[in-house]
């Protein structure tokens, strides 16, 4: 599992997918609110003048000397639900990111959030 305190280091480096494909640039880590263990990344990506921020697990990521390797090939990443570089993921939304990637999704028992931007 990757520490908190270690990727927080990693922002703005490369994250690439199982085969070494760039996928985009770090932008913030997202915890598990039940943990507070780093659960998702956004990662930036798009063309120069029209950047979002797409959503990806954490589970399975790697470090390496200037870069972070996730779990996930680049198509899936890209294909997940975006937001704006300057906007906050609705809680709403929050379902349909875990659910792109078959992940189940467990809000507090008093419909809490799940993540919580760190």
């Amino acid at each position: 599992m990757i520490q908190m305190a270690d990727i927080r280091e990693w922002r703005t480096h490369d994250v690439v997918d199982t085969r070494g494909h760039r996928i985009g640039e770090l932008e913030a880590i997202y915890v598990d609110t039940s943990t507070d263990e780093p659960a998702m990344a956004t990662i930036r990506v798009g063309l120069p003048t029209r950047h979002r921020l797409v959503f990806v697990p954490l589970d399975g990521a790697t470090l390496g000397p200037g870069y972070v390797k996730v779990a996930h090939d680049k198509a899936l990443v890209k294909q997940c639900p975006s937001i704006g570089t300057d906007d906050v993921l609705p809680a709403g939304a929050e379902e349909a990111v875990f659910g792109h990637y078959g992940l189940a999704y467990k809000p507090g028992a008093n419909g809490e959030r799940q993540l919580a931007r760190r």
